[in-house]
């Protein structure tokens, strides 16, 4: 492996392999001080003969006074226990067989957490060390995520607590003084325990959903969904529960294109959606259906894809706020609720291969615009439209 030091002025020049193999940073032109990552390698006497730029900002130690030296002195890692870890891994008298050091947090001198992994060059298979290659990582991006969980969980652990307290008082009233209740006193806190229940259940299925969209298992069972259909039982639903007709308007461009996707998703996803134009909006709530090219392959046709819009007439989302909108935990100036929805939102709609935007509606409130491709299974796109 070649590669420059990429001191800073003044460093210690030392001499390099001859000429670089195919894939050396040398022979692709880059230079360490251009790798986000922190690079120390050391020759096969154990002095050290790279130190890049990030090395130097992440072990605070300057380039010229770690050249030269052995990797042990340069870098003196402990692992969490306190033990030194070089004399644990000794890679220059060790087996001969091992190929390197998998990723693991080590600290410096005075207890600063790293990333550290590390590689072991060889002439052969099991021939001595040419060098040893070391990356060095800050924890920064490894805290953030722990962050995130905790405040997941904190988060979640919080929206929980209120149905359960409900639920347990509830029950607990209705147990002890059962008799002492009418049937409809009984019929109230019955429905409350219903409605708390059902709020527990779909605080879990977003968690799960959660888990799903991270680790990219999200799974979609695409069937034939009428979008207009589906948008109409949501403005059904809700006119059902006392809001006006009136606030709501569904403009359908005919004619769509078929739509294959997961019927269950799609309307989590225009629930999370018109709740959102309900509960934080004013006015009246345009849903647009339209065709529209594919969002990911706009060659395949003006209609190979749904268009669905979703605005209101409210004050709409803060121009500093738009670009965090589908971020976890994102509530607007409103509080309550996870703050998970549009972020469980824009993992649904891609994981249908489709996009989702957020701007201002021209009444002035905010504007959702998701777009799903057809997605029709092979079998599905040779069949006569009247027999899908």
């Amino acid at each position: 492996m070649s590669v420059g030091t990429g001191s800073a002025p003044g460093a210690r020049q030392v001499a390099r392999p001859p000429a670089p193999r195919p894939g050396d940073l040398g022979d692709l032109g880059i230079d360490p001080d251009q790798l986000p990552d922190g690079l120390v390698v050391a020759d096969e006497h154990g002095r050290v003969i790279c130190f890049n730029r990030a090395a130097v900002r992440i072990a605070a130690l300057p380039a010229e006074q770690a050249l030269g030296r052995r990797i042990e002195s340069a870098l003196p890692l402990q692992d969490l226990e306190g033990r030194h870890w070089w004399q644990l891994t000794d890679p220059y008298g060790g087996l001969a067989i091992r190929v390197g050091q998998p990723e693991r947090n080590l600290l410096l001198p005075g207890g600063r957490e790293v990333l550290v992994a590390a590689r072991y060059v060889r002439t052969r298979p099991t021939g001595p060390l040419r060098r040893l290659v070391v990356t060095l990582r800050d924890t920064d991006a490894r805290r953030r995520t722990e962050r995130s969980h905790a405040e997941l969980i904190a988060t979640v652990a919080h929206e929980l607590r209120s149905p359960l307290t409900s639920v347990k008082g509830f029950t607990a009233t209705l147990l002890r003084k059962w008799e002492r209740f009418t049937d409809d006193q009984k019929r109230l806190m019955l429905e409350t325990v219903d409605a708390d229940a059902d709020r527990v259940t779909r605080l879990i299925a977003e968690l799960l959903d959660i888990s799903r969209i991270d680790s990219g298992r999200l799974e979609v069972r695409r069937q034939p969904v009428d979008i207009g259909a589906a948008v109409g039982r949501h403005i059904q639903a809700y006119v059902a529960a006392g809001q006006p007709a009136d606030r709501f308007l569904l403009r359908i461009q005919h004619p769509l294109p078929d739509l294959w996707a997961d019927p269950d998703k799609i309307d989590q996803v225009l629930s999370n959606l018109l709740e959102n134009a309900v509960r934080h909006g004013e006015g009246t709530v345009t849903i647009d259906l339209t065709p529209a090219p594919s969002p990911r392959e706009p060659e395949h046709g003006e209609h190979a894809a749904t268009s669905v819009t979703v605005s209101d007439e409210g004050p709409g989302i803060p121009e500093d706020s738009m670009n965090r909108v589908f971020t976890r935990f994102w509530r607007g100036s409103k509080r309550g609720g996870t703050g998970l929805g549009l972020y469980i939102v824009k993992g649904i709609v891609e994981a249908h291969g489709g996009t989702i935007t957020v701007g201002r509606a021209r009444a002035g409130g905010a504007q959702f615009r998701f777009t799903l491709p057809v997605g029709a299974p092979a079998f599905a796109r040779d069949l006569p439209r009247s027999a899908r």
